[in-house]
C-alpha cells in the first residue's frame, strides 16, 4: 500500500513538474508576449521576465520590440527627367504595438519590405536626377511619409528612412563629368578675366605714377633683376645700361620728313604726244676712224693698220608713189 502510494505521489509529481515546464515562460527585457486563449486574444500584454500560461490552452508569440535594420533592395525606375537609374534605400522601424503586430497583419516585416520597396520606386518616378543626387534630405522625409502612413495601422512605426546609393548608366557618368568639367573650366576662365582686368588697372596706375618719376622705373628693373637672380639658376646679362637704350630710343624716333616737290603738270596736249608711240630709229652703224698709225698687238695676229674700215652702206632712197608725185608737179 505504502508502495502504492509513493508511485502515486511521483507520478503526480512527474505530471506537475511537466505541467510547471510547458506553462512557464520568460520574456526577455526587450520584447513582449501576445498570448492568444483557443485563438482569442488575451487583454494583456506579457511584459518582461517570468510568466505562466496554461499548457495546451494559451500560446504566447513574442514580439521584438527593439529598432529593426532592414536594407531595401535596389530598385530600377526612369526620373522624370528620363534617366534610367538603380537606386537602393535603408529603413529603420520598430513595433509600438506587439497586439496590432500580430493580429492585423500575418508578417509585419515582410510587409514594411514590401511597401518600402513601393514607395521607393514611387518617390524615383516623381523626382528628378538632381533631387536624387543633391537634394536627398527632402526625399528621405517624403520616403519616410509614404512608409510610415500604412504602417501604423500594424502597430509599427518608421523611425529613419535613408537612400544610400544612386547608380547611373556609364553614358551618363561621362556625360556629367563633361558637363561638371566645362562649368569649372568657365568658372576659371571668368576669374582669370577678372584677375587680368584687376591687374591692368594696378598696372595703369603703376604706370603713371613711373612715368612722373623715371627713376621708379630703374628701382622696379632693379627689383626685378633681384628676384630673377634669388632662384641662382639662370644668368642675366645686361649689355647696354638703361640710359643708353633711352638715348637710342630718343634717337630712333623718326623726324620730319622733306616735303618732295611735284613735277610741273605738262600740257594736255603735250602728254598725248608723249603717249604716242614713236617709231624706233634705225641703228646707225659708225665707222670706225681711220688712222695711219701702225699699232702693232702682240696677240692679234696682223697690225691694226691691215685691217681696213668697214664700209657704211648708204641709206635706201624713199619711194616715191606716182600719184604722190603728179600731186606734187601739181602744187
Amino acid at each position: 500500500m505504502v508502495e502504492e502510494l509513493l508511485a502515486a505521489a511521483a507520478a503526480v509529481g512527474s505530471a506537475a513538474v511537466v505541467y510547471v515546464a510547458a506553462a512557464a515562460k520568460v520574456v526577455k527585457q526587450y520584447e513582449k508576449g501576445v498570448v492568444l486563449r483557443f485563438g482569442r486574444l488575451r487583454s494583456g500584454v506579457r511584459g518582461p521576465g517570468f510568466t505562466m500560461v496554461v499548457p495546451f490552452i494559451d500560446r504566447m508569440h513574442k514580439v521584438n520590440m527593439q529598432i529593426v535594420t532592414m536594407p531595401v533592395p535596389a530598385q530600377d525606375g526612369i526620373t522624370r527627367d528620363n534617366v534610367t537609374v538603380r537606386v537602393d534605400a535603408v529603413i529603420y522601424f520598430k513595433v509600438v504595438d506587439a497586439a496590432a503586430a500580430i493580429i492585423r497583419v500575418e508578417d509585419y516585416r515582410f510587409a514594411v519590405s514590401q511597401i518600402a520597396q513601393t514607395s521607393l520606386r514611387s518617390i524615383i518616378g516623381k523626382s528628378d536626377l538632381d533631387d536624387l543626387l543633391s537634394n536627398r534630405e527632402k526625399l528621405n522625409q517624403g520616403l519616410e511619409l509614404m512608409i510610415d502612413n500604412p504602417a501604423v495601422e500594424w502597430g509599427v512605426t518608421i523611425d529613419r528612412v535613408e537612400i544610400k546609393d544612386v547608380s547611373l548608366p556609364e553614358t551618363m557618368k561621362r556625360s556629367m563629368a563633361r558637363q561638371a568639367e566645362a562649368d569649372r573650366e568657365r568658372r576659371a576662365r571668368v576669374i582669370n578675366a577678372d584677375a587680368e582686368l584687376q591687374a591692368s588697372k594696378k598696372l595703369a596706375e603703376a604706370a603713371g605714377v613711373m612715368s612722373e618719376t623715371p627713376s621708379a622705373l630703374q628701382l622696379r628693373l632693379l627689383q626685378t633683376i633681384v628676384a630673377v637672380a634669388a632662384e641662382k639658376n639662370s644668368t642675366l646679362v645686361l649689355p647696354f645700361p638703361v640710359e643708353l637704350l633711352r638715348f637710342l630710343e630718343r634717337a630712333a624716333q623718326p623726324g620730319p620728313q622733306p616735303v618732295q616737290e611735284q613735277p610741273a603738270r605738262r600740257p594736255p596736249a603735250e602728254e598725248q604726244r608723249a603717249q604716242q608711240p614713236h617709231p624706233e630709229p634705225e641703228p646707225v652703224q659708225q665707222a670706225l676712224p681711220y688712222s695711219g698709225l701702225h699699232v702693232h698687238d702682240p696677240h692679234m695676229h696682223e697690225p691694226l693698220d691691215a685691217r681696213e674700215p668697214p664700209i657704211r652702206e648708204p641709206a635706201p632712197a624713199p619711194h616715191v608713189r606716182d600719184d604722190d608725185a603728179g600731186t606734187a608737179g601739181c602744187i
